[in-house]
């Protein structure tokens, strides 16, 4: 594991990187993390925080991670995502701590030779990495206290201790 002057965790190996940050997230860094003269094609995902949730206004959204294991896990499935869909490359990027609305938590970026691959291997990640990597997401609504959400889309939470 390596961590960088900003404070970002990160590991990478054969064409597949993997990082968490307190920082904002860069879409250009990460695209040009899997950028090829053999790709024909480069998809980026980024997911941000909106301002509701099941008709309640959010605040922001706190994320947090048991680092060493989520990089692990975030590794593996880049690896083999990576291997299932020919890419040229792939990032995987997760902010933890507050996310703002309407800036980003993850970036995911893929590269292969054709197009069809790079949309489906990076859908692939995005739900991967929802159901797999061990990053818990608290969403802090306006004038409620926060409730902890499993990590994927409309999935239900319980009400967070103050």
């Amino acid at each position: 594991m390596e961590s960088d002057p900003a404070g970002s965790l990160e590991r990478s190996a054969d064409g597949c990187y993997v990082a968490l940050t307190h920082d904002l997230l860069n879409m250009q860094q990460v695209t040009d993390r899997v950028r090829s003269p053999a790709a024909g094609a480069i998809v980026l995902f980024a997911g941000t925080t909106r301002d509701n949730f099941g008709g309640k206004p959010v605040k922001e959204l706190h994320y947090s991670a048991y680092n060493p294991r989520a990089l692990r896990t975030m590794l593996s499935i880049t690896q083999g995502i990576r291997e299932r869909h020919g890419l040229q490359g792939i990032a995987m990027v997760h902010r933890l701590g507050t996310v703002p609305i309407g800036e980003e938590s993850i970036l995911i970026a893929v590269s292969a030779p054709h197009r069809q691959a790079a949309w489906r291997a990076a859908e692939e990640a995005l739900e991967e990495c929802k159901t797999r990597v061990e990053i818990w997401k608290r969403e802090e609504f306006e004038g409620e206290e926060g409730v902890w959400r499993a990590n994927r889309d409309g999935a239900a939470g319980s009400k967070a201790d103050s």
